[in-house]
């Protein structure tokens, strides 16, 4: 029974994860997307875009696993807006005090699980932490472009930051980086995104 209290405790805590907004609007009504919402929509891209990964396979409920906890750590460090080099600074550090604290409300095994599941995420080192990083990256791309460029208008984002950002899509989905590509130079065009 203590695992299961355990288990069910930790479920109460993530549901935090609704209360956390992030730079970036939903289509249509311009509200700001919480993570919770971030994670559902990257976990079916992830099922629907799994056919663009470059080279290997991928196991795609790894992935898919990746997707569902990697903004967890939000519940404690917050959202940390892609283009503020200043909220960088600390970012590490916050979601390491973060992870261990939400990871181990879980039985030890779990925490382990989605400890190494979090860290790979982070590292960007194996097929399947590059196609969930991508993917993390395409969501707000996306976003971004069909609002109008809502967040991109912030100071300072330029098309070169963007372009960096997307990077890991380069390396996992070339055929996405002709798309994201595509996205960036004709929002340059429609003045959503300074060059």
């Amino acid at each position: 029974m203590d695992r299961l209290k355990k288990q069910i405790d930790f479920i109460v805590e993530i549901d935090k994860l609704k209360h956390i907004f992030r730079q970036s609007v939903l289509i249509g009504d311009k509200r700001k997307e919480n993570s919770a919402e971030h994670s559902w929509h990257v976990g079916i891209m992830a099922m629907l875009l799994k056919e663009y990964v470059q080279g290997s396979q991928v196991d795609l409920l790894k992935v898919m696993k990746m997707l569902m906890i990697h903004d967890l750590v939000e519940i404690d460090a917050g959202d940390t807006f892609a283009y503020d080099e200043e909220a960088y600074e600390d970012k590490e550090e916050r979601e390491i005090n973060a992870a261990r604290r939400i990871f181990n409300i879980l039985p030890s095994d779990q925490a382990e699980e989605i400890w190494e599941l979090w860290r790979e995420f982070e590292e960007q080192e194996t097929p399947e932490a590059l196609y969930a990083a991508s993917l993390d990256r395409l969501q707000p791309l996306l976003l971004n472009y069909f609002t109008e460029g809502h967040t991109w208008k912030m100071p300072g984002v330029t098309s070169k930051k963007v372009y960096d950002r997307m990077a890991p899509i380069k390396k996992s989905t070339p055929e996405l980086w002709e798309f994201v590509v595509g996205i960036i130079e004709d929002s340059i065009r429609k003045g959503y995104l300074r060059r």
